[in-house]
Protein backbone atom coordinates (compact mmCIF):
# COMPACT_ATOMS: atom_id res chain seq x y z
CA UNK A 1 0.00 0.00 0.00
CA UNK A 2 1.51 3.47 -1.32
CA UNK A 3 -0.43 5.93 0.70
CA UNK A 4 -2.76 5.51 3.44
CA UNK A 5 -5.80 7.50 2.00
CA UNK A 6 -6.96 6.74 -1.43
CA UNK A 7 -9.78 9.22 -1.91
CA UNK A 8 -11.35 12.10 0.40
CA UNK A 9 -14.88 14.28 0.26
CA UNK A 10 -15.77 17.28 1.79
CA UNK A 11 -19.66 17.75 2.36
CA UNK A 12 -21.46 21.13 1.15
CA UNK A 13 -24.24 23.02 1.53
CA UNK A 14 -23.60 24.78 -1.90
CA UNK A 15 -21.35 23.33 -3.70
CA UNK A 16 -20.79 26.71 -5.94
CA UNK A 17 -19.69 28.49 -3.35
CA UNK A 18 -17.89 25.91 -2.00
CA UNK A 19 -16.07 25.01 -5.36
CA UNK A 20 -15.26 28.96 -5.67
CA UNK A 21 -13.77 28.73 -2.17
CA UNK A 22 -11.32 25.78 -2.98
CA UNK A 23 -10.08 26.90 -6.25
CA UNK A 24 -9.21 30.20 -5.39
CA UNK A 25 -7.06 29.39 -2.02
CA UNK A 26 -5.30 26.85 -4.03
CA UNK A 27 -5.23 28.33 -7.66
CA UNK A 28 -7.13 25.35 -8.94
CA UNK A 29 -9.68 24.57 -11.77
CA UNK A 30 -12.15 21.74 -10.35
CA UNK A 31 -14.09 19.69 -12.61
CA UNK A 32 -17.86 18.69 -12.19
CA UNK A 33 -17.86 15.25 -14.09
CA UNK A 34 -21.16 14.12 -13.33
CA UNK A 35 -24.10 15.89 -14.62
CA UNK A 36 -26.74 14.59 -12.18
CA UNK A 37 -25.01 14.78 -9.27
CA UNK A 38 -23.62 18.03 -7.31
CA UNK A 39 -20.12 16.95 -7.04
CA UNK A 40 -16.78 18.72 -7.72
CA UNK A 41 -13.14 16.71 -8.11
CA UNK A 42 -10.00 18.60 -7.13
CA UNK A 43 -7.07 17.73 -9.72
CA UNK A 44 -5.67 14.99 -9.48
CA UNK A 45 -3.70 12.00 -11.64
CA UNK A 46 -4.58 9.05 -9.61
CA UNK A 47 -3.10 6.89 -12.61
CA UNK A 48 -0.17 7.50 -11.36
CA UNK A 49 -0.48 7.58 -7.95
CA UNK A 50 -1.56 10.82 -6.91
CA UNK A 51 -4.62 10.71 -4.18
CA UNK A 52 -7.81 12.46 -5.01
CA UNK A 53 -10.98 14.17 -3.64
CA UNK A 54 -14.07 15.67 -4.32
CA UNK A 55 -16.56 18.34 -2.64
CA UNK A 56 -20.24 16.90 -2.48
CA UNK A 57 -23.82 18.12 -1.92
CA UNK A 58 -26.37 15.71 -1.06
CA UNK A 59 -28.86 14.97 1.41
CA UNK A 60 -27.07 13.80 5.24
CA UNK A 61 -23.77 14.51 4.42
CA UNK A 62 -23.26 17.71 6.73
CA UNK A 63 -20.05 20.45 7.20
CA UNK A 64 -18.49 19.40 10.39
CA UNK A 65 -16.01 21.18 12.44
CA UNK A 66 -15.44 17.52 14.50
CA UNK A 67 -14.47 14.41 13.86
CA UNK A 68 -11.45 13.58 11.03
CA UNK A 69 -9.39 15.98 9.73
CA UNK A 70 -8.40 16.60 6.01
CA UNK A 71 -4.90 18.12 5.31
CA UNK A 72 -4.51 19.56 1.76
CA UNK A 73 -1.87 19.81 -0.12
CA UNK A 74 -0.18 23.34 0.83
CA UNK A 75 2.00 23.28 -2.24
CA UNK A 76 5.59 24.89 -2.10
CA UNK A 77 4.62 27.33 0.31
CA UNK A 78 1.79 27.00 3.21
CA UNK A 79 1.55 30.79 3.32
CA UNK A 80 0.13 30.87 -0.11
CA UNK A 81 -3.20 29.19 -0.03
CA UNK A 82 -3.64 30.12 3.69
CA UNK A 83 -3.21 33.85 2.73
CA UNK A 84 -6.26 33.11 0.60
CA UNK A 85 -8.66 31.86 3.10
CA UNK A 86 -10.03 34.87 4.18
CA UNK A 87 -10.43 36.85 1.62
CA UNK A 88 -12.22 33.91 -0.02
CA UNK A 89 -14.70 33.71 2.63
CA UNK A 90 -12.82 31.22 5.43
CA UNK A 91 -11.57 31.65 8.37
CA UNK A 92 -7.66 31.00 9.92
CA UNK A 93 -8.50 28.84 13.18
CA UNK A 94 -4.40 27.48 13.51
CA UNK A 95 -1.62 30.08 11.63
CA UNK A 96 1.10 28.51 10.14
CA UNK A 97 2.85 26.54 12.66
CA UNK A 98 6.00 24.36 12.12
CA UNK A 99 5.86 20.56 12.73
CA UNK A 100 9.97 20.83 13.00
CA UNK A 101 11.61 18.37 10.47
CA UNK A 102 7.72 17.36 9.07
CA UNK A 103 7.09 20.62 7.74
CA UNK A 104 4.20 23.35 8.45
CA UNK A 105 0.38 23.45 9.03
CA UNK A 106 -1.99 25.47 8.99
CA UNK A 107 -6.34 25.06 10.01
CA UNK A 108 -9.52 26.84 9.00
CA UNK A 109 -13.03 26.93 8.29
CA UNK A 110 -14.02 26.77 4.85
CA UNK A 111 -17.51 28.39 3.57
CA UNK A 112 -19.35 25.49 4.23
CA UNK A 113 -18.52 25.13 7.99
CA UNK A 114 -16.03 22.39 7.85
CA UNK A 115 -12.94 21.94 10.01
CA UNK A 116 -9.86 21.38 7.07
CA UNK A 117 -6.08 21.97 7.32
CA UNK A 118 -3.19 22.46 4.92
CA UNK A 119 0.32 21.20 4.98
CA UNK A 120 3.69 22.08 3.37
CA UNK A 121 7.19 21.23 3.74
CA UNK A 122 7.76 24.97 3.90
Amino acid sequence: MAHAINWFEIPAKNLARAKTFYEAVLGIEMITPFPDMKYAMFPADMQNGEIGGGISEEEGFEPSQQGALIYLNGGEDLDTPLGKVEAAGGKIIMPKTSLGPNGFMGRFIDTEGNRVAFHSMS
